[in-house]
């Protein structure tokens, strides 16, 4: 997997902490009656004052400058004035920050007030997964390895969190540097010791999809929202890793 030096790296993390700010303001002044809208739009202004650009606004026709994604919304939901919060919601924000020329990519699933016991339990397995599976990226390893560490943490999540988990079929993670998506994909399951190798300064956005039942999932006819097939809640959560000697650094890091 392409290596990064590690000049490219520290520009890549000033990326990637514009969008963990800007993820941060979204989740201090969330709360019932606001619409995704009102998120994208907080998330922007956080971005465009850091003088970087939202990676995502305009992206293959993408409307928003972050992905805002409630309840049964796994990924890529359309921020809207039409969809307001109401407590008890869960909402994922996937959010994208381009600076001198480098992409951070994180996404946060986070309540709405208070939230049911499962749906607590489901999310922070989730945050759980993530950071279990992303001990993976160190150098020597295959792209696989990340994918198989994923899959073993959401099997060891059931049990520590008490919850039924599908891992959602066919989405996954992402090679990144100065575009969003490069080679490779990285699958959120998988059989260890395959695909390309990584090295000192490989970068992947891993980003685990977890939901409270199908592991199948459906396109709106937006031709971007994507939905539980079966309505269950999903939780997201991604952040941008480099492999470096001194193990796994996460480039969009938030307090």
């Amino acid at each position: 997997i392409p290596a990064k030096t590690p000049g490219e790296l520290d520009a890549m993390q000033a990326a990637g902490e514009i969008v963990g700010r800007a993820l941060q303001a979204v989740k201090a002044e969330v709360r019932p009656g606001m619409t995704t809208l009102d998120l994208n739009e907080i998330a922007e202004a956080v971005i465009r004052d850091a003088g970087a650009i939202p990676t995502f606004l305009g992206y293959q026709g993408f409307p928003g400058s972050i992905c805002a994604s409630v309840n049964e919304v796994i990924v890529h939901g359309i921020p809207s004035k039409d969809v307001v919060l109401e407590e008890g919601d869960l909402v994922s924000v996937d959010c994208g920050a381009t600076f001198d020329g480098w992409v951070g990519d994180s996404a946060w699933s986070f309540g709405v007030g208070e939230l049911d016991d499962d749906v607590i339990a489901l999310n922070e397995a989730t945050e759980w997964v993530l950071m279990e599976g992303l001990k993976a990226m160190v150098p020597g390893n295959r792209l696989t390895d990340v994918s198989h560490a994923l899959e073993v943490a959401t099997r060891k999540a059931e049990q520590k969190f008490d919850v039924q988990l599908g891992i959602v079929d066919g989405y996954g993670g992402h090679g990144i540097g100065r575009t969003m998506h490069e080679d490779p994909y990285l699958a959120n399951e998988g059989k260890p010791n395959r695909g390309p190798r990584i090295q000192e300064g490989s970068v992947l956005a891993i980003e685990p999809m977890l939901t409270l039942g199908t592991v199948d999932s459906a396109v709106l006819e937006d031709d971007w929202t994507v939905v539980t097939l079966d309505g269950s809640y999903a939780a997201h959560w991604e952040h941008t890793v480099a492999a470096t000697a001194g193990g796994p650094r996460i480039l969009t890091p938030r307090r």
